[in-house]
């Protein structure tokens, strides 16, 4: 069950509560999906994947919750978007035959190495998979979510521990040992609060201040890092420190945006296909 679909610790939210907080709306002007794009320049550059983690990290403690269960196919979901925005990878054109999201096979645009070893696994198992497969079977395949024992050699492993790796070496994760009575885990709390600030406070700021209730003209990268927070079940830790009046308004925005319909929008000029394309496949699991 995702974020946006069950709240014990708020009421129920009214559409009412968003005409208090309504603001201008944002210039962000499109950006091309085919290039990499972290944002400004002087933060610290993050995949999505470390992003999403990050988000779902808790603080002190340096892990994420036992009871997320979407978090994993989230991530992989992120290293598809992440592939797609760098030049990587596309869907292939829509066909008569093929005109959905869901149907369109993952192409190989470049095998050029992107510097990231999870992204550059992925997009080695891309290159050498014949015949081509969809974002949803990518999706299960990397997750290892497969019946078929000759297609285990796709899932992806120690994911998240690569990843808080990766954010240790950025110097926003920590490395720990915590007992857990039965056995002992690596943790990785948060030392950096500023970077992750920051992060709550774009995407708070997406669907408040900076609200364009136009996801084509929203930033790319923040449009994608919104469907794969909701879809990791993590978005409730980046506005639980809102207010309850903009808590409600972030919440129905949030829930406006995730249940557009990702065919209809994919369609659209300057959209990235394969935002929708993985928003599509997390509706359908």
């Amino acid at each position: 069950m995702t974020t946006l679909t069950h709240r014990a610790r708020r009421t129920e939210v009214g559409k009412s509560s968003e005409k208090k907080v309504e603001s201008e709306e944002d210039t962000n002007q499109d950006r091309c999906p085919d290039h990499e794009d972290f944002g400004d320049s002087k933060d610290i550059r993050l995949t999505l994947m470390e992003e999403v983690l990050l988000l779902g990290l808790k603080d002190k403690e340096g892990y994420t919750s036992f009871w997320n269960d979407c978090i994993s196919s989230g991530l992989r979901g992120g290293i598809l978007i992440e592939l797609a925005m760098r030049g990587r990878i596309y869907l292939e054109p829509p066909t008569m035959r093929k005109k959905r999201l869901l149907d369109r096979k993952v192409l190989l645009k470049s095998d050029s190495p992107t510097g990231d070893v999870l992204l550059d696994e992925t997009l080695k198992h891309i290159k050498a998979t014949e015949p081509t497969e969809t974002v949803q079977t990518w999706i299960e395949l990397l997750t290892g979510e497969t019946w078929n024992p000759f297609k285990l050699q796709y899932q992806l492993r120690n994911v998240r521990e690569r990843i808080a790796k990766n954010l240790v070496e950025k110097g926003i994760l920590t490395t720990e040992k915590q007992n857990f009575l039965l056995f002992d885990m690596t943790t990785h709390p948060v030392t950096n609060t500023t970077e992750k600030q920051r992060l709550v406070k774009k995407l708070q700021d997406s669907v408040l201040e900076r609200w364009v209730n136009d996801p084509q003209r929203m930033d790319k990268r923040t449009l994608a890092l919104l469907v794969l927070a909701h879809s990791s079940d993590v978005l409730e830790n980046v506005f639980s420190s809102l207010t309850d009046d903009k808590y409600d308004v972030a919440m129905n925005r949030a829930k406006d945006l995730v249940e557009l319909d990702p065919e209809v929008e994919g369609t659209k000029h300057s959209a990235t296909e394969m935002i929708w394309a993985v928003l599509a496949a997390f509706n359908k699991s």
